[in-house]
């Protein structure tokens, strides 16, 4: 008896409990080439071989690193001793999902912004619809390489540093405005240093990217009284611009 005669063959039935796969699961593997059966009985019923029980394991393998089952059927249909292929693949999931680890790092933040707020004391409806519609804005300025962008320099500052800067910048903000309420000129000595300041905690947040900074002005522009509401100063129109106050101190210095 041939060595082939003595290989063992596997139903779909049998396959899907060895394995742990559904039948429709293993029907659609061989629908697509993906995972076809190599043998059909005289009745059409599906058989499969141990080398369909090896590269099925592979498949396996593969979908749970992620990859697409397209991607998977690239690198299988190759030579087995070509990972050429298969490196090609990996190399491109890897890529992917540093991606999405920036965009998963960046919810995570807005979510744990959010819950502080909650924490430190439930806010009115408005305010808290003021926050959801600040960040919705802001995001539609912003590409999402400069969105990633930002989220890596958080990423770097880490969360102690973050909290440090927002509330140095929330001082900065507060004597600033008493400046302004006493009309201080913006070149005032204490003026530029105070904005001097608040430049570089931006800059900590964009690395300076000038498009960063254009789009945050033009955010900022769009989504003005949600800002202001959020931040706890003057309505637009209530009160004076504190924006447009640094903005003229910066315009002093360059």
């Amino acid at each position: 008896m041939t060595g082939q005669a003595l290989e063992q063959r596997w139903s779909v039935g049998e396959l899907a409990r060895a394995t742990g796969l559904t039948v429709r699961a293993l029907h659609h593997y061989d629908a697509i080439g993906l995972v076809p059966a190599s043998e059909r009985t005289g009745a059409g019923h599906r058989r499969y071989t141990e080398g369909d029980l090896r590269r099925l394991y592979r498949v396996r393998a593969l979908r749970g690193l992620g990859l697409p089952l397209e991607e998977i059927a690239t690198a299988l249909d190759r030579d087995a001793d070509d990972v050429s292929a298969l490196r090609t693949v990996l190399a491109r999931q890897l890529a992917h999902l540093d991606e999405q680890a920036v965009r998963v790092a960046r919810l995570r933040e807005r979510i744990g912004d959010l819950l502080a707020a909650l924490d430190g004391g439930m806010p009115g409806p408005e305010k808290f619809t003021a926050t959801l519609e600040m960040i919705s804005r802001m995001d539609d300025h912003y590409t999402p390489a400069q969105q990633d962008l930002l989220a890596r320099k958080r990423t770097d500052l880490g969360p102690a540093a973050i909290e440090a800067m927002k509330l140095e910048w929330a001082d900065l903000a507060r004597r600033l405005m008493g400046l302004q309420a006493e009309n201080v000129p913006v070149d005032d000595p204490r003026v530029q240093e105070l904005t001097t300041r608040w430049d570089e905690i931006g800059t900590a947040f964009h690395g300076g990217d000038t498009a960063i900074v254009a789009a945050t002005d033009a955010a900022y522009e769009g989504s003005k009284e949600a800002v202001n509401r959020q931040l706890g100063w003057p309505a637009p129109g209530d009160g004076p611009d504190l924006v447009d106050y640094v903005r003229r101190a910066r315009e002093v210095r360059s």
